[in-house]
């Protein structure tokens, strides 16, 4: 059967093994120096090993392979203990895998193993859909407050966040500050690593921010994104990214979003390094 399954690519592996421990379902192991998927049979294809290879030498694939077996990978999960066994009823869980969820629910029940369905929820998402009425999603437009220049000389670097709120669930794409503006779209990581994010990304822009690999519901990011497109009439849309593989999807997720749009807007992308250097910096159109 063809599906999703990952892709390990030999020159670029360095055989660091950090993928090992972010791979419970037990797919891969260090060979020969290199990391190995042992059988197509224990790989899910959801890429939880994805992140953190630093080397960005694994990826995903649609090809001929066998049929991911639940069972299979549960006898393996249960044998590392508890808190394996948790963490990948959250995998499944985050990846709204419930087929295979009730496998391994039952594969536990049958071997008398008890998890709590309070262990394997997650607490209120960082990330995630908020009330309508909760405070912290209520906008606020911060555009006639502009910083004052002085405050860089008494060595403070000015905030140039206009708006609130940010996280890309929680935005209103018709609010105010987004009608014919500079909109950066940014991982939420990037502003941790790149020191000058304020006064050389973010000044004079709109922004929103998201995570690629944890945020739920991404084709709501599409809509949104389009929105910006199409009904706010954004200028331009700047989407700055780590270098981490899976941040690649947010860039993506602006692809289809331009792809779908019937207006088109200059895209531009910058992926930045762990350690905040800019290492690409390109138009999309």
């Amino acid at each position: 059967m063809k599906r999703q399954i990952i892709k390990i690519d030999d020159e670029k592996c360095n055989g660091c093994g950090d993928c090992i421990p972010n791979c419970p379902e037990g797919a891969l192991k260090i060979i020969d120096g290199k990391a190995r998927l042992l059988s197509d049979l224990f790989c899910d294809g959801l890429g939880a090993c994805i992140g953190h290879c630093p080397q960005g030498a694994i990826t995903i694939e649609e090809r001929e392979a066998e049929k991911y077996d639940e069972n299979k990978v549960m006898e393996n999960i249960v044998k590392q203990g508890k808190n394996t066994i948790i963490e990948h009823l959250k995998h499944l869980k985050e990846h709204k895998q419930d087929d295979y969820l009730k496998q391994a629910i039952d594969f536990l029940a049958e071997k008398g193993i008890a998890i709590e369905p309070e262990e394997i929820m997650e607490p209120e998402k960082a990330h995630g859909h908020a009330h309508p009425n909760c405070p912290g999603s209520k906008i606020i437009d911060f555009r006639e407050a502009e910083p004052a220049d002085n405050q860089a000389a008494a060595g403070k670097i000015a905030s140039q966040l206009r708006q609130w709120p940010i996280q890309l669930h929680l935005i209103n794409p018709a609010a105010p500050y987004y009608q014919k503006a500079d909109v950066l779209l940014t991982a939420d990581c990037v502003a941790y690593a790149l020191g000058g994010f304020h006064p050389e990304y973010l000044k004079g822009k709109s922004i929103a921010i998201a995570c690629p690999k944890l945020d739920e519901d991404q084709e709501e990011y599409v809509e949104k994104i389009k929105s910006w497109l199409e009904d706010a009439k954004i200028n331009t849309l700047t989407v700055m990214i780590m270098q981490v593989p899976c941040c690649m999807g947010l860039l993506d997720l602006a692809k289809e979003a331009l792809a779908q749009s019937t207006r088109k807007v200059p895209i531009k992308y910058a992926v930045v390094s762990l350690q905040g250097e800019i290492l690409e910096e390109e138009w999309v159109r």
